[in-house]
């Protein structure tokens, strides 16, 4: 079995709890994830929940506006000169802004 035959069939519990320790930042025992296991983890949830069609409102990184669209965050965006341009994630080490 390859990465996303397993990601794809995790158990609920499995999902949950890797779910909440990406949330938190540390494994159940107390432990810091790196952040490369956040980044694994993360893979393996998305993948999770485009594989069992988890509602788009409950996958991970949804962001509802307050008109109530939803920002999907692979999209382009205008720059008001009606040229697109990529959204960009700044940070600096395991914080993003």
């Amino acid at each position: 079995m390859n990465f996303q035959e397993v990601a794809a069939n995790l158990t609920p519990e499995v999902y949950q709890r890797l779910k909440e320790a990406v949330e938190l930042g540390k494994w159940p025992n107390g432990d810091a994830l790196s952040r490369d296991q956040k980044a694994l983890c993360l893979e393996a949830l998305m993948t999770y929940e485009a594989s069992n069609g988890v509602p788009e409102k409950e996958r991970i990184g949804y962001i509802e506006r307050p008109d109530g669209t939803h920002a999907n965050p692979f999209a382009d965006r205008e720059d008001g000169n009606g040229d697109t341009q990529p959204i960009r994630m700044i940070g600096d080490g395991d914080t993003l802004q």
